[in-house]
């Protein structure tokens, strides 16, 4: 092999998750708990999330992945006097302002050593000009000053299966809404940032799912070496629960 004869890189092992945008509700979160919910209504949601390695199929131990999402009526915590029914027209994180300091449905874990996070929640309901939807971002850590890591690697949004999404968006406290849900490939991100391959599968927890909630799975496969242009260093001083 001569010198002027390129090397490829090596092909990932398993598929690299596409990326999303953050959106307008961020916050930089210092809330490391299982438990999110904060006693928030709706239908429990059971959450596990593997992290691999997408060069090399491993999982990532010792990552901070931090989720957010909208309670059952479709309002994020720091935004909860935003009216959901009235769509956003715009995605960049602190362009609309916070009007309180509620911390519900937000938090953070660490990958166990087999890349693994768990959570427990509610089913999230929606906002107008939004398919149903749950915002995952991933910091590799280094250290051991672990909440202070800025290194977001990878940034994105889950979606959930719209079978289950409609018997949940039936039940209180989702019910009655002025303004009608779109489907998965009704929204504008789903459709043009890989919301296909985003999708969580999603079964029952038990035989009466509105009662017993549902468990949602996926494997998220990231560059580990990747720096995010989704969530910047800067943003983390804009808003801090």
């Amino acid at each position: 092999m001569d010198a002027n004869t390129s090397v490829a890189p090596p092909a990932p092992v398993c598929l690299l998750s596409p990326e999303q945008i953050a959106g307008p509700y961020f916050r930089n979160p210092k809330l490391i708990r299982r438990n999110i919910s904060e006693g928030a209504e709706g239908v429990p949601l059971v959450l596990r999330l593997t992290i691999v390695d997408a060069m090399t199929g491993e999982p990532v131990p010792d990552a901070l992945v931090d989720i957010w999402h909208c309670n059952a009526r479709g309002a994020y915590s720091g935004w909860s006097k935003i009216n959901p029914d009235v769509e956003v027209d715009t995605g960049d994180i602190g362009a609309v302002p916070r009007t309180d300091d509620d911390t519900y449905l937000r938090g953070g874990q660490f990958t166990d050593k087999s890349g693994i996070v768990r959570f427990t929640t509610i089913y999230p309901g929606f906002y107008a000009g939004r398919a149903l939807h749950i915002h995952v971002a991933v910091r590799i850590t280094a250290g051991n000053n672990y909440l202070q890591e800025r290194h977001v690697a990878w940034v994105g949004q889950l979606y959930l299966p719209e079978v289950a999404s409609r018997s949940v968006l039936g039940s209180r406290p989702y019910s009655g809404r002025t303004v009608p849900v779109l489907a998965n490939d009704q929204d504008f991100i789903y459709t043009t940032m890989g919301g296909e391959k985003s999708t969580l599968s999603v079964h029952t927890l038990g035989r009466d799912s509105a009662e017993d909630g549902y468990f949602g799975q996926m494997t998220i496969g990231i560059d580990t070496f990747a720096v995010s242009t989704q969530i910047r260093p800067e943003d983390f001083d804009k808003y801090t629960v």
